[in-house]
Protein backbone atom coordinates (compact mmCIF):
# COMPACT_ATOMS: atom_id res chain seq x y z
CA UNK A 1 0.00 0.00 0.00
CA UNK A 2 1.12 3.69 -0.96
CA UNK A 3 0.77 5.87 2.21
CA UNK A 4 4.08 7.69 1.73
CA UNK A 5 3.25 11.76 1.22
CA UNK A 6 5.43 11.14 -1.92
CA UNK A 7 3.09 8.74 -3.38
CA UNK A 8 0.03 10.82 -2.30
CA UNK A 9 1.33 13.58 -4.26
CA UNK A 10 2.76 12.00 -7.34
CA UNK A 11 -0.70 10.25 -7.46
CA UNK A 12 -2.63 13.22 -7.11
CA UNK A 13 -0.68 15.79 -9.44
CA UNK A 14 1.93 15.76 -12.49
CA UNK A 15 4.89 15.63 -9.73
CA UNK A 16 7.80 16.62 -10.35
CA UNK A 17 7.06 19.91 -12.14
CA UNK A 18 8.86 22.40 -13.43
CA UNK A 19 10.25 24.08 -10.33
CA UNK A 20 9.84 21.55 -7.91
CA UNK A 21 10.97 17.92 -7.05
CA UNK A 22 12.46 15.68 -4.70
CA UNK A 23 15.72 14.45 -3.55
CA UNK A 24 16.30 12.23 -0.73
CA UNK A 25 12.94 12.66 1.05
CA UNK A 26 13.38 17.04 1.03
CA UNK A 27 11.92 19.51 -1.34
CA UNK A 28 13.82 21.26 -4.06
CA UNK A 29 12.21 24.67 -5.64
CA UNK A 30 14.25 25.83 -8.76
CA UNK A 31 17.25 23.39 -7.98
CA UNK A 32 17.71 25.25 -4.23
CA UNK A 33 17.63 22.25 -1.33
CA UNK A 34 15.05 24.40 1.13
CA UNK A 35 16.54 21.62 3.74
CA UNK A 36 19.89 23.92 3.52
CA UNK A 37 18.55 26.87 3.27
CA UNK A 38 16.64 25.67 6.83
CA UNK A 39 19.79 24.39 8.29
CA UNK A 40 21.90 27.63 7.46
CA UNK A 41 19.66 30.45 8.40
CA UNK A 42 17.09 28.68 10.41
CA UNK A 43 12.96 29.28 11.02
CA UNK A 44 10.89 31.18 10.38
CA UNK A 45 12.49 32.61 6.86
CA UNK A 46 11.04 34.18 3.81
CA UNK A 47 13.70 34.18 0.62
CA UNK A 48 12.85 35.80 -3.02
CA UNK A 49 14.37 33.87 -5.95
CA UNK A 50 15.47 36.94 -7.74
CA UNK A 51 15.99 34.91 -11.50
CA UNK A 52 12.39 34.22 -11.39
CA UNK A 53 11.44 37.97 -11.73
CA UNK A 54 13.26 38.56 -15.26
CA UNK A 55 12.15 34.92 -16.24
CA UNK A 56 8.40 35.82 -15.92
CA UNK A 57 9.02 39.37 -17.24
CA UNK A 58 10.45 37.57 -20.62
CA UNK A 59 7.82 35.28 -20.54
CA UNK A 60 5.32 37.70 -21.36
CA UNK A 61 7.39 39.97 -23.72
CA UNK A 62 7.66 36.90 -26.07
CA UNK A 63 3.91 36.17 -25.91
CA UNK A 64 3.03 40.00 -26.70
CA UNK A 65 5.51 39.76 -29.27
CA UNK A 66 4.91 36.59 -30.86
CA UNK A 67 1.19 37.14 -30.96
CA UNK A 68 2.11 40.65 -32.51
CA UNK A 69 4.01 39.50 -35.20
CA UNK A 70 1.71 36.10 -35.64
CA UNK A 71 -1.01 38.76 -36.72
CA UNK A 72 0.86 41.02 -38.59
CA UNK A 73 -0.15 43.79 -35.91
CA UNK A 74 1.06 47.45 -36.30
CA UNK A 75 1.65 48.39 -32.84
CA UNK A 76 4.29 48.13 -30.20
CA UNK A 77 4.23 46.39 -26.48
CA UNK A 78 5.16 47.66 -23.29
CA UNK A 79 5.84 45.80 -20.28
CA UNK A 80 5.27 47.92 -17.32
CA UNK A 81 5.52 46.76 -13.67
CA UNK A 82 2.92 47.53 -10.93
CA UNK A 83 5.32 48.85 -7.70
CA UNK A 84 2.74 48.29 -5.36
CA UNK A 85 2.93 44.30 -5.79
CA UNK A 86 6.30 45.16 -3.95
CA UNK A 87 8.31 47.96 -3.61
CA UNK A 88 11.81 46.24 -2.31
CA UNK A 89 14.68 47.66 -3.91
CA UNK A 90 15.96 44.37 -4.81
CA UNK A 91 12.68 43.53 -6.57
CA UNK A 92 12.94 46.60 -8.79
CA UNK A 93 16.43 46.31 -9.71
CA UNK A 94 15.38 42.88 -10.61
CA UNK A 95 12.82 44.13 -12.61
CA UNK A 96 14.68 46.40 -14.47
CA UNK A 97 17.22 44.76 -16.07
CA UNK A 98 14.68 43.99 -18.93
CA UNK A 99 14.33 47.18 -20.37
CA UNK A 100 10.51 47.68 -18.75
CA UNK A 101 8.46 50.25 -17.41
CA UNK A 102 6.80 51.22 -14.10
CA UNK A 103 3.34 51.79 -12.78
CA UNK A 104 2.92 53.83 -9.64
CA UNK A 105 0.09 54.24 -7.00
CA UNK A 106 0.96 56.62 -4.39
CA UNK A 107 2.99 59.68 -3.58
CA UNK A 108 6.00 57.96 -2.36
CA UNK A 109 6.11 56.11 -5.84
CA UNK A 110 7.65 58.98 -7.48
CA UNK A 111 10.38 58.95 -4.56
CA UNK A 112 11.65 55.29 -5.60
CA UNK A 113 11.16 56.51 -9.38
CA UNK A 114 13.96 59.45 -8.89
CA UNK A 115 16.00 57.23 -6.59
CA UNK A 116 16.09 54.91 -9.82
CA UNK A 117 16.95 57.37 -12.52
CA UNK A 118 19.80 58.92 -10.10
CA UNK A 119 21.27 55.39 -9.77
CA UNK A 120 20.49 54.97 -13.84
CA UNK A 121 18.15 51.89 -13.34
CA UNK A 122 15.40 53.82 -14.46
CA UNK A 123 16.25 55.25 -18.14
CA UNK A 124 14.89 58.70 -18.95
CA UNK A 125 12.82 57.49 -21.83
CA UNK A 126 11.27 54.94 -19.67
CA UNK A 127 7.49 54.94 -19.55
CA UNK A 128 6.22 56.22 -16.08
CA UNK A 129 2.54 55.47 -15.30
CA UNK A 130 0.88 57.34 -12.57
CA UNK A 131 -2.27 55.41 -11.33
CA UNK A 132 -4.31 55.60 -8.61
CA UNK A 133 -6.50 58.59 -6.79
CA UNK A 134 -4.01 61.78 -6.38
CA UNK A 135 -4.00 64.09 -4.06
CA UNK A 136 -1.99 67.13 -2.86
CA UNK A 137 1.60 65.50 -2.49
CA UNK A 138 0.98 62.78 -5.44
CA UNK A 139 0.18 65.48 -7.99
CA UNK A 140 2.98 67.72 -6.47
CA UNK A 141 5.06 64.46 -7.20
CA UNK A 142 3.99 64.11 -10.72
CA UNK A 143 4.42 66.98 -11.44
CA UNK A 144 8.14 67.63 -9.88
CA UNK A 145 8.79 64.57 -12.56
CA UNK A 146 7.80 66.72 -15.50
CA UNK A 147 8.83 69.45 -14.88
CA UNK A 148 12.47 67.44 -14.20
CA UNK A 149 12.17 66.45 -17.90
CA UNK A 150 10.71 63.38 -17.69
CA UNK A 151 8.80 63.20 -20.87
CA UNK A 152 7.17 59.50 -20.74
CA UNK A 153 6.02 60.61 -17.19
CA UNK A 154 1.82 59.43 -17.91
CA UNK A 155 -0.30 60.70 -15.08
CA UNK A 156 -3.60 58.21 -15.79
CA UNK A 157 -6.54 60.54 -14.90
CA UNK A 158 -8.86 59.16 -12.11
CA UNK A 159 -11.80 61.56 -11.77
CA UNK A 160 -12.82 65.13 -12.92
CA UNK A 161 -10.60 67.23 -10.42
CA UNK A 162 -7.50 65.48 -10.90
CA UNK A 163 -6.04 67.29 -14.75
CA UNK A 164 -7.20 71.07 -13.50
CA UNK A 165 -4.91 69.81 -9.86
CA UNK A 166 -2.22 68.83 -12.48
CA UNK A 167 -2.45 71.81 -14.58
CA UNK A 168 -2.32 74.48 -10.96
CA UNK A 169 0.88 72.15 -10.47
CA UNK A 170 3.23 72.45 -13.22
CA UNK A 171 3.30 74.97 -16.47
CA UNK A 172 5.31 72.27 -18.55
CA UNK A 173 3.18 70.16 -21.17
CA UNK A 174 2.82 66.42 -20.11
CA UNK A 175 0.80 63.98 -21.69
CA UNK A 176 -2.11 62.10 -19.85
CA UNK A 177 -4.14 59.02 -19.79
CA UNK A 178 -7.97 58.35 -19.03
CA UNK A 179 -8.58 55.41 -16.56
CA UNK A 180 -11.85 54.00 -17.57
CA UNK A 181 -14.87 52.95 -14.78
CA UNK A 182 -14.95 49.03 -15.49
CA UNK A 183 -18.00 47.52 -14.48
CA UNK A 184 -17.37 44.41 -12.37
CA UNK A 185 -18.83 41.15 -12.62
CA UNK A 186 -22.21 40.58 -11.23
CA UNK A 187 -21.18 38.86 -7.89
CA UNK A 188 -19.39 41.57 -6.93
CA UNK A 189 -20.24 43.94 -3.92
CA UNK A 190 -20.82 47.09 -6.18
CA UNK A 191 -21.62 47.50 -9.94
CA UNK A 192 -19.07 49.86 -10.76
CA UNK A 193 -15.44 49.89 -9.79
CA UNK A 194 -14.69 52.99 -7.76
CA UNK A 195 -11.57 53.69 -9.76
CA UNK A 196 -11.70 56.02 -13.38
CA UNK A 197 -14.43 57.68 -15.28
CA UNK A 198 -17.25 56.18 -16.54
CA UNK A 199 -17.30 54.95 -20.06
CA UNK A 200 -20.12 57.17 -21.35
CA UNK A 201 -18.28 59.92 -20.01
CA UNK A 202 -15.01 59.67 -21.24
CA UNK A 203 -15.25 60.95 -24.57
CA UNK A 204 -17.12 64.12 -23.55
CA UNK A 205 -14.43 64.57 -21.02
CA UNK A 206 -11.84 65.05 -23.61
CA UNK A 207 -13.97 67.44 -25.85
CA UNK A 208 -14.45 69.87 -22.53
CA UNK A 209 -11.26 69.41 -20.77
CA UNK A 210 -8.27 68.29 -22.93
CA UNK A 211 -8.95 68.52 -26.48
CA UNK A 212 -8.72 72.53 -26.90
CA UNK A 213 -6.01 72.66 -24.11
CA UNK A 214 -2.31 73.04 -25.44
CA UNK A 215 -0.42 71.75 -22.47
CA UNK A 216 -1.94 68.63 -22.35
CA UNK A 217 -1.75 65.53 -24.98
CA UNK A 218 -3.98 62.31 -24.45
CA UNK A 219 -1.85 59.93 -24.97
CA UNK A 220 -3.59 56.38 -23.33
CA UNK A 221 -6.53 54.80 -22.26
CA UNK A 222 -6.32 52.62 -19.34
CA UNK A 223 -8.57 49.12 -18.96
CA UNK A 224 -8.13 47.42 -16.12
CA UNK A 225 -10.75 44.45 -14.70
CA UNK A 226 -10.18 43.52 -11.02
CA UNK A 227 -10.81 39.98 -11.29
CA UNK A 228 -8.26 39.49 -13.67
CA UNK A 229 -7.65 38.44 -17.13
CA UNK A 230 -10.15 35.48 -18.10
CA UNK A 231 -11.08 33.28 -20.47
CA UNK A 232 -14.93 33.95 -19.46
CA UNK A 233 -17.65 35.97 -21.43
CA UNK A 234 -17.18 38.83 -18.52
CA UNK A 235 -13.88 39.39 -19.61
CA UNK A 236 -14.19 39.84 -23.21
CA UNK A 237 -17.57 41.40 -23.12
CA UNK A 238 -16.09 44.40 -21.05
CA UNK A 239 -12.36 44.63 -23.52
CA UNK A 240 -15.04 45.18 -26.53
CA UNK A 241 -16.51 47.84 -24.34
CA UNK A 242 -13.17 49.53 -23.95
CA UNK A 243 -12.46 49.30 -27.41
CA UNK A 244 -15.75 51.21 -28.76
CA UNK A 245 -14.19 53.92 -26.38
CA UNK A 246 -10.77 53.91 -27.88
CA UNK A 247 -12.44 53.44 -31.38
CA UNK A 248 -14.48 56.90 -30.79
CA UNK A 249 -11.29 58.23 -28.85
CA UNK A 250 -9.16 58.06 -31.87
CA UNK A 251 -11.25 59.26 -34.41
CA UNK A 252 -10.90 62.81 -32.40
CA UNK A 253 -7.96 62.61 -31.14
CA UNK A 254 -4.74 61.46 -33.15
CA UNK A 255 -2.15 61.91 -29.91
CA UNK A 256 -3.75 58.79 -28.40
CA UNK A 257 -2.09 55.91 -29.66
CA UNK A 258 -2.02 53.24 -26.32
CA UNK A 259 -3.87 51.44 -24.34
CA UNK A 260 -3.45 49.91 -21.29
CA UNK A 261 -4.79 46.63 -20.60
CA UNK A 262 -3.63 46.63 -16.71
CA UNK A 263 -2.57 43.63 -14.89
CA UNK A 264 -4.59 40.38 -13.88
CA UNK A 265 -2.55 37.66 -15.10
CA UNK A 266 -3.05 34.88 -12.15
CA UNK A 267 -0.06 32.69 -11.11
CA UNK A 268 0.70 29.37 -9.85
CA UNK A 269 -1.64 28.63 -6.88
CA UNK A 270 -1.86 24.89 -6.38
CA UNK A 271 -0.18 21.88 -8.32
CA UNK A 272 -3.36 21.42 -10.66
CA UNK A 273 -3.09 25.12 -11.77
CA UNK A 274 -3.87 25.29 -15.58
CA UNK A 275 -3.77 28.56 -17.32
CA UNK A 276 -3.17 28.97 -21.37
CA UNK A 277 -1.64 32.40 -21.12
CA UNK A 278 -0.20 32.10 -25.15
CA UNK A 279 -4.21 31.55 -25.91
CA UNK A 280 -5.37 34.61 -24.05
CA UNK A 281 -2.40 36.90 -25.32
CA UNK A 282 -2.84 36.45 -29.15
CA UNK A 283 -6.70 36.49 -28.42
CA UNK A 284 -6.47 40.05 -26.49
CA UNK A 285 -4.33 41.02 -29.87
CA UNK A 286 -7.07 39.77 -32.21
CA UNK A 287 -9.94 41.23 -30.21
CA UNK A 288 -8.02 44.85 -31.03
CA UNK A 289 -6.96 44.29 -33.83
CA UNK A 290 -10.25 43.10 -35.48
CA UNK A 291 -12.25 46.08 -33.75
CA UNK A 292 -9.65 48.56 -35.42
CA UNK A 293 -9.51 47.44 -38.25
CA UNK A 294 -13.41 47.42 -39.01
CA UNK A 295 -13.63 50.72 -37.20
CA UNK A 296 -10.55 52.04 -39.91
CA UNK A 297 -8.63 53.32 -37.11
CA UNK A 298 -4.88 52.77 -35.93
CA UNK A 299 -4.29 49.85 -33.32
CA UNK A 300 -2.93 51.18 -30.64
CA UNK A 301 0.36 50.38 -29.00
CA UNK A 302 -0.23 47.69 -25.66
CA UNK A 303 0.88 48.33 -22.42
CA UNK A 304 0.56 45.98 -19.40
CA UNK A 305 1.03 46.77 -15.94
CA UNK A 306 1.77 42.83 -14.54
CA UNK A 307 2.81 43.41 -10.72
CA UNK A 308 1.45 39.50 -9.12
CA UNK A 309 2.76 38.11 -12.29
CA UNK A 310 6.01 39.68 -12.33
CA UNK A 311 7.23 39.17 -8.55
CA UNK A 312 5.10 36.40 -6.96
CA UNK A 313 6.15 33.36 -8.12
CA UNK A 314 9.75 34.18 -6.86
CA UNK A 315 8.42 34.52 -3.19
CA UNK A 316 8.16 31.73 -0.41
CA UNK A 317 7.97 31.23 3.27
CA UNK A 318 9.32 28.33 5.57
CA UNK A 319 7.62 27.09 8.63
CA UNK A 320 8.76 24.60 11.51
CA UNK A 321 5.97 22.94 12.80
CA UNK A 322 6.72 23.31 16.35
CA UNK A 323 4.00 20.95 17.92
CA UNK A 324 0.53 18.88 17.55
CA UNK A 325 -2.35 19.76 19.36
CA UNK A 326 -5.01 16.74 19.15
CA UNK A 327 -7.99 18.59 20.41
CA UNK A 328 -10.50 16.13 19.66
CA UNK A 329 -10.96 12.20 18.12
CA UNK A 330 -10.83 14.30 14.54
CA UNK A 331 -8.66 17.05 14.11
CA UNK A 332 -4.79 17.37 14.87
CA UNK A 333 -3.32 21.14 14.92
CA UNK A 334 -0.24 21.79 13.35
CA UNK A 335 1.46 24.78 14.80
CA UNK A 336 4.26 26.58 13.12
CA UNK A 337 6.69 28.71 14.10
CA UNK A 338 5.05 32.16 12.95
CA UNK A 339 1.64 33.91 12.06
CA UNK A 340 -0.16 33.56 8.98
CA UNK A 341 -2.13 36.81 9.66
CA UNK A 342 1.11 38.53 9.86
CA UNK A 343 2.97 36.37 7.13
CA UNK A 344 0.51 35.53 5.02
CA UNK A 345 -1.88 38.08 5.62
CA UNK A 346 -3.56 37.43 2.32
CA UNK A 347 -4.36 33.90 3.26
CA UNK A 348 -6.43 35.15 6.07
CA UNK A 349 -7.68 38.54 4.74
CA UNK A 350 -9.12 37.04 1.56
CA UNK A 351 -8.81 33.43 1.58
CA UNK A 352 -6.17 33.29 -1.07
CA UNK A 353 -4.38 30.07 -1.40
CA UNK A 354 -0.90 29.49 -1.82
CA UNK A 355 1.03 26.63 -3.18
CA UNK A 356 1.64 24.80 0.13
CA UNK A 357 4.04 21.46 0.41
CA UNK A 358 6.26 19.96 3.11
CA UNK A 359 9.82 20.47 2.68
CA UNK A 360 11.21 17.07 4.23
CA UNK A 361 9.86 13.92 5.24
CA UNK A 362 8.18 13.19 1.43
CA UNK A 363 9.57 9.50 1.98
CA UNK A 364 7.12 8.97 5.68
CA UNK A 365 3.55 8.66 6.16
CA UNK A 366 0.92 11.31 5.85
CA UNK A 367 -2.04 12.58 8.12
CA UNK A 368 -4.62 14.95 7.68
CA UNK A 369 -3.90 18.21 9.84
CA UNK A 370 -5.05 21.92 10.58
CA UNK A 371 -2.39 24.38 10.49
CA UNK A 372 -2.04 27.31 12.83
CA UNK A 373 -0.15 30.33 14.24
CA UNK A 374 1.27 31.27 16.76
CA UNK A 375 -1.09 34.58 17.92
CA UNK A 376 -4.12 34.10 20.22
CA UNK A 377 -6.52 34.87 17.39
CA UNK A 378 -8.98 31.70 15.90
CA UNK A 379 -8.95 33.11 13.06
CA UNK A 380 -4.80 32.42 12.44
CA UNK A 381 -5.18 29.33 10.87
CA UNK A 382 -4.53 28.26 7.07
CA UNK A 383 -7.13 25.68 5.85
CA UNK A 384 -6.99 26.11 2.42
CA UNK A 385 -5.20 23.69 -0.17
CA UNK A 386 -5.64 21.74 -3.21
CA UNK A 387 -6.80 18.71 -1.41
CA UNK A 388 -10.51 19.52 -1.40
CA UNK A 389 -10.25 21.73 1.47
CA UNK A 390 -8.21 19.43 3.26
CA UNK A 391 -4.40 19.62 4.27
CA UNK A 392 -2.26 16.30 4.56
CA UNK A 393 1.27 16.43 5.18
CA UNK A 394 3.92 14.07 6.43
CA UNK A 395 3.11 12.42 10.21
CA UNK A 396 4.24 14.82 12.84
CA UNK A 397 6.99 13.55 15.18
CA UNK A 398 8.39 15.50 18.09
CA UNK A 399 11.97 14.58 17.57
CA UNK A 400 12.62 14.73 14.20
CA UNK A 401 10.71 18.14 12.93
CA UNK A 402 9.00 18.88 9.66
CA UNK A 403 9.27 22.22 7.91
CA UNK A 404 6.72 22.99 5.49
CA UNK A 405 7.02 26.01 2.76
CA UNK A 406 4.33 28.10 0.71
CA UNK A 407 5.35 29.01 -2.60
CA UNK A 408 4.63 32.24 -4.87
CA UNK A 409 3.84 34.23 -1.90
CA UNK A 410 6.40 37.14 -3.15
CA UNK A 411 3.46 39.95 -4.28
CA UNK A 412 1.80 42.15 -1.62
CA UNK A 413 2.60 40.20 1.52
CA UNK A 414 5.23 42.05 3.02
CA UNK A 415 3.63 45.59 2.29
CA UNK A 416 -0.29 44.68 3.78
CA UNK A 417 1.51 42.49 6.70
CA UNK A 418 3.23 46.15 7.70
CA UNK A 419 7.01 44.81 6.92
CA UNK A 420 9.81 46.59 10.05
CA UNK A 421 6.27 47.46 11.77
CA UNK A 422 4.07 46.07 14.51
CA UNK A 423 2.52 43.27 13.74
CA UNK A 424 -0.87 41.53 15.43
CA UNK A 425 0.24 40.06 18.99
CA UNK A 426 3.68 41.29 18.08
CA UNK A 427 5.43 38.19 16.23
CA UNK A 428 8.26 39.38 14.72
CA UNK A 429 8.99 39.61 11.02
CA UNK A 430 10.98 36.29 10.03
CA UNK A 431 14.70 36.91 8.44
CA UNK A 432 14.21 37.39 4.55
CA UNK A 433 16.88 35.80 2.36
CA UNK A 434 17.64 36.44 -1.38
CA UNK A 435 18.49 33.72 -3.76
CA UNK A 436 20.40 34.72 -7.20
CA UNK A 437 22.39 33.02 -9.79
CA UNK A 438 26.28 34.06 -10.42
CA UNK A 439 27.78 34.50 -13.91
CA UNK A 440 28.41 30.85 -13.39
CA UNK A 441 24.95 29.86 -12.91
CA UNK A 442 25.19 28.66 -9.43
CA UNK A 443 23.10 29.33 -6.56
CA UNK A 444 24.16 31.92 -4.34
CA UNK A 445 21.94 33.45 -1.36
CA UNK A 446 22.61 36.36 1.67
CA UNK A 447 20.39 37.68 4.54
CA UNK A 448 18.71 40.82 3.47
CA UNK A 449 17.12 41.14 6.41
CA UNK A 450 17.52 39.34 10.15
CA UNK A 451 14.07 38.67 12.43
CA UNK A 452 12.51 41.71 13.76
CA UNK A 453 14.02 42.11 17.25
CA UNK A 454 11.94 43.30 20.82
CA UNK A 455 14.07 46.40 20.68
CA UNK A 456 12.97 47.22 17.16
CA UNK A 457 8.81 46.66 18.14
CA UNK A 458 9.39 48.80 21.88
CA UNK A 459 10.53 51.79 19.74
CA UNK A 460 7.63 51.90 18.07
CA UNK A 461 5.14 50.84 20.88
CA UNK A 462 7.40 54.04 22.76
CA UNK A 463 9.45 52.50 25.53
CA UNK A 464 13.00 53.30 24.59
CA UNK A 465 13.52 55.28 26.53
CA UNK A 466 12.13 53.45 29.80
Amino acid sequence: MNTKYKDLIEQTFDFPQEEFETNNGNLFFHDIDLMELVEQYGTPLKFTYLPKISENINRAKNWFNTAIEKLDYKGKYHYSYCTKSSHFKYVLEEALKNDIHIETSSAFDIDIVKSLKKSGKLKDDAYVLCNGFKRDQYIANIASLIDGGHTNCIPIIDNYEELNLLLDETKSKFKVGIRIASEEEPKFEFYTSRLGIGYKNIVSFYEREIAENPQVELKMLHFFINTGIKDNAYYWSELLKCLKVYISLKKICPTLDSLNIGGGFPIKNSLAFNYDYEYMVEEIINQINTACQTAEVDVPNIFTEFGSFTVGESGGAVYEVLYQKKQNDREKWNMINSSFITTLPDSWAINKRFIMLPVNKWNRQYERVLLGGLTCDSDDYYNSEQHINAIYLPVYEKDKPLYIGFFNTGAYQETIGGFGGLQHCLIPNPKHILIDKNENGEITTKLFKEQQKSEELLSILGYENE
